[in-house]
């Protein structure tokens, strides 16, 4: 962790303001809700294709948070209802939000490799929609939580995507500043982890090899497209266990020794759904890295 990081989050925890509190469950998690989008935006025409816009009131330009809703790639978890928990709480602080919805593994298109071509549809149609809504795409991060972890790391990697990929774009919009959620976002090493937390085979992910592709994981792991030149925050609950303080570990050391900045964030007495709630203790510590992460504070 990086010293100005060490600083701020030891000050939030002497003050007292991130107190421990029972950990949430999964239950608690599909509870979670927030205020309407300020506008609905689809980026396809398959009913999983758009993006909800939180904007704060006023006039902007806003800096923008990509936010990538998790559920273990399926519909079966929820997920960008329960994200309109954090985009309301965003919002209200001068924050504009793009709240992703995408095609999962269950839905006809999901997984490889139209999951990660949603993914890429919906930050065109941020960009060309930024001047609309007074956003400014020069400030901005991306967070996901658990599957979306994967997804925003990958983000950060999508522009060493080779031209022969149908995940390659020529020119994606960047995306150096990075949260990820208790995310689950190593393929090729976490294969097993992601099996057992959420019964994902790696077929569903990274789709089949094949002559003109034999490497699954040069277009889809986001830890084979480093360096990037990214700053990646790895949050992770005290006591997360379907993607546990171990892996961001592991990732953050990959990360580094490839040439990118990662730091490891463990919220204390925080399970892998308090990571995902402006009403958790755990969001005290989680916010001033958004807005560090921004330029918002120092």
């Amino acid at each position: 962790m990086t010293t100005p990081l060490r600083t701020l989050l030891s000050a939030i925890l002497l003050s007292g303001s991130a107190a421990v509190a029972a950990p949430m469950t999964l239950d608690h998690y599909l509870a979670l809700s927030g205020p309407a989008p300020s506008a609905t935006i689809a980026y396809g025409s398959a009913p999983s294709q758009f993006a909800e816009l939180f904007r704060p009131a006023g006039a902007g330009p806003f800096p923008v948070l990509v936010l990538v809703h998790g559920g273990c790639w399926t519909v079966e978890y929820g997920g960008i209802t329960q994200m309109r928990n954090v985009a309301g709480a965003l919002a209200a602080r001068g924050i504009a939000v793009w709240n992703v919805e995408y095609r999962r593994v269950d839905e006809p298109g999901g997984g490889y490799p139209g999951t990660y071509q949603d993914i890429n549809a919906s930050l065109d149609s941020l960009a060309a929609q930024a001047a609309r809504y007074q956003l400014d795409t020069t400030r901005i991060v991306a967070m996901g939580h658990s599957a979306g972890g994967q997804l925003v790391q990958w983000i950060a990697g999508r522009g060493r995507i080779a031209p022969s990929s149908p995940l390659y774009q020529a020119a994606p919009l960047a995306v150096r500043h990075i949260i990820s959620l208790g995310g689950l976002a190593d393929l090729r090493r976490e294969q097993a982890l992601i099996k057992s937390s959420c019964g994902r085979d790696i077929v569903q992910l990274a789709g089949l090899p094949s002559a003109a592709r034999p490497d699954v994981y040069a277009d889809t792991n986001a830890a084979e497209l480093m360096p990037n030149g990214s700053r990646t925050v790895l949050v992770t609950g005290e006591l997360d266990t379907i993607s546990p303080p171990r892996a961001a570990h592991d990732y953050a050391a990959r990360a580094q020794a490839a040439g990118d900045q990662a730091e490891v964030v463990i919220l204390p007495g925080a399970s892998h759904y308090d990571e995902i709630a402006a009403s958790s203790p755990a969001w005290k510590l989680i916010l001033p890295l958004i807005e560090q992460a921004l330029g918002l504070r120092q």
